[in-house]
């Protein structure tokens, strides 16, 4: 049993090792860990035990359930203004409506000439791509298109995105959100895209774009949201 003993509770010794993974950075913010039958079979003991040091982990919220899709890890979490930058999900919840994304995309590409320009990066450079279905109350709300360099998050392509938020990812590194600059336009999408958000063609949404930046002014997202006009209206506040 590499890394054990029976000096202690094996379940006692399992958890300090699993935290010592995590607090290393081998068991990365955001990422599964060994499932339990792996972790049995690593360090020889029964599938009980290892359950109890997870079950320890989950509880002081180091870990995270997740029904079908295993264990992971929970980085630490900043205080935010969520009134001045908030996620869909915030959002949502804030309005009593149960949130859910669904990944339609995650890729690499390169950042090329126009996000080259965006993110302040050489246009050879690796970005992430990703496209997700946004519900409220399991009615499709908005499609969005995310694009994120990638040296802001390297690891992201390991994250499970339908089990965290963007917006918990940069709690995880450490990334502060300052600002983000956004517009509005009226847009109409394609044929597949449209779709994928139960409307028609010829139907116009809102577009939103938004640019994020964090506290050392680095813009770490850019952001194109297409909203159903007949599921949401907007409010603009101005202030003297």
């Amino acid at each position: 049993m590499s890394e054990l003993d029976y000096q202690s509770p094996i379940y006692l010794q399992l958890r300090e090792v699993v935290r010592n993974k995590i607090e290393e950075g081998e068991y990365l913010p955001g990422t599964a860990i060994p499932s339990e039958n792996t972790l049995a079979k690593t360090y020889g003991i029964n599938r009980l035990t290892v359950r109890n040091a997870i079950d320890a982990l989950v509880q002081e919220g180091l870990l995270i359930r997740v029904q079908g899709k295993g264990i992971f890890v929970v980085g630490d979490k900043m205080d935010r203004d969520l009134d001045y930058l908030g996620g869909f999900n915030q959002t949502m919840r804030d309005k009593n409506k149960i949130p859910k994304t669904k990944i339609v995309s995650k890729a690499m590409r390169k950042a090329e000439d126009k996000y080259s320009r965006i993110f302040g990066v050489k246009p050879e450079e690796d970005i992430y791509y990703i496209k997700r279905i946004c519900y409220a109350d399991d009615e499709t709300m908005s499609l969005e298109e995310v694009y994120i360099p990638h040296y802001i998050v390297p690891k992201l392509d390991g994250i499970d995105l339908s089990v965290f938020t963007i917006y918990e990812v940069y709690d995880f590194y450490g990334i502060k959100l300052k600002q983000a600059n956004q517009t509005l336009d009226i847009a109409k999408l394609n044929q597949n895209d449209a779709r994928m958000l139960g409307i028609d063609m010829t139907q116009p949404v809102f577009l939103f774009e938004c640019i994020s930046y964090d506290d050392e002014d680095r813009v770490i997202e850019f952001a194109r949201t297409y909203t159903r006009c007949d599921k949401c209206d907007f409010t603009v506040r101005f202030h003297k």
